[in-house]
């Protein structure tokens, strides 16, 4: 038996852009793809917290500082929107228990704000 968890966060980044004329993706940073450990074409969640939209794409990479929705996803956010970006991953009950998802925070430039010395592999407790 597999286990789905939270795998990476990008939270609370901003919208720079909003592209509908693309296939579909959300194009993003390449440092806060690396530092959430997020691959290239790997399918993501995003939940816009300015208007509660949840949908799911896949991930592109993109210059410092950029968080655009392209293709249809464009028609879901507005720029400046908020936006929480997640992946999950399987694993099997045991590896669960010591599992630490990689949580990045951002400013409202998308530059990373974890405080120095702070773990970028954050555990969330109960």
């Amino acid at each position: 038996m597999l286990v789905e968890l939270l795998k990476s966060k990008i939270h609370r980044a901003t919208v720079t852009d909003a592209c509908l004329d693309y296939e579909g993706s959300i194009t993003i940073d390449k440092e806060l793809m690396k530092a959430a450990g997020l691959f290239l074409n790997e399918k993501v969640h995003v939940l816009n917290i300015n208007n509660g939209e949840r949908f799911e794409t896949y991930v592109i990479e993109g210059k410092n500082g950029t968080i655009c929705l392209n293709g249809a996803a464009a028609r879901l956010v507005q720029k400046n929107d908020l936006v929480i970006i997640v992946a999950y991953t399987s694993m099997t009950p045991e590896e669960a228990k010591s599992w630490r998802p990689k949580v990045v925070k951002v400013n409202a430039k998308n530059k990373i704000t974890n405080k120095k010395g702070e773990q970028k592999l954050v555990s969330i407790k109960k």
